[in-house]
């Protein structure tokens, strides 16, 4: 099916209770999908979604894929790679990059953790990640063939323009796809903390 060209067609509001409940790839956990963009031979391009981690576990392995994560909620959680590096991801939100072909371990420091996970293909896709509070307006641009999205953390935002998009409340995520001909532009106002994820396709002399 064809895309359409307009800003709302290519733009939505994933609210969180229409986040998709799964097994982890492993089964030692559970995480709930936001988003997960199509690719070749059934595989998924790049994907958003949130860890629930209540015990001691080890995470799955993805190979080829880079991934981001960051604490949501709880009191930290520890992660002791195979290789012998050791980090804690501390309240309110630090976050660590890492390749997912890395064995590692997720230790609770102190009761259960809900933690943000970015993953991509790295072959394909170039992703950032971004910690921003949100005091009034913020103006988001997305280039040609490029995907934005913003998953609110805390506070409730609306959207000051014409794409007729719902207003979101704290752990709802939006996302911004532009097709490859034209970009897109979004005003959120509001309060609040945002998660802001750019993703576009890697360039293959860069």
């Amino acid at each position: 099916m064809s895309a359409p060209s307009t800003q709302l067609a290519r733009s939505r509001v994933v609210p969180a209770n229409e986040y998709r409940r799964e097994r982890w790839r492993n089964g030692a956990g559970w995480t709930r999908e936001i988003w997960a963009e199509p690719g070749e031979g059934g595989e998924w391009l790049w994907r958003l979604s949130i860890a629930e981690i209540e015990q001691d576990a080890p995470f799955s392995r993805f190979d080829g894929i880079d991934r981001e994560l960051v604490l949501l909620s709880g009191n930290g959680l520890r992660l002791r790679f195979d290789d012998g590096e050791v980090r804690e991801l501390l309240p309110p939100h630090e976050r660590m990059r890492f390749a997912g072909e890395r064995a590692l371990t997720g230790e609770l420091l102190n009761g259960p953790t809900q933690d943000f996970n970015l993953m991509w293909r790295r072959s394909s896709i170039d992703a950032q990640l971004w910690h921003r509070p949100l005091v009034g307006p913020m103006v988001i641009f997305a280039d040609a063939g490029a995907t934005w999205a913003v998953h609110l953390l805390a506070g409730r935002v609306r959207f000051a323009d014409e794409s007729g998009l719902l207003p979101m409340e704290a752990g709802d995520t939006a996302i911004f796809q532009a097709g490859p001909d034209h970009r897109l532009r979004h005003v959120i106002e509001g309060g609040g903390e945002l998660l802001v994820v750019r993703v576009q396709p890697r360039n293959p002399s860069g």
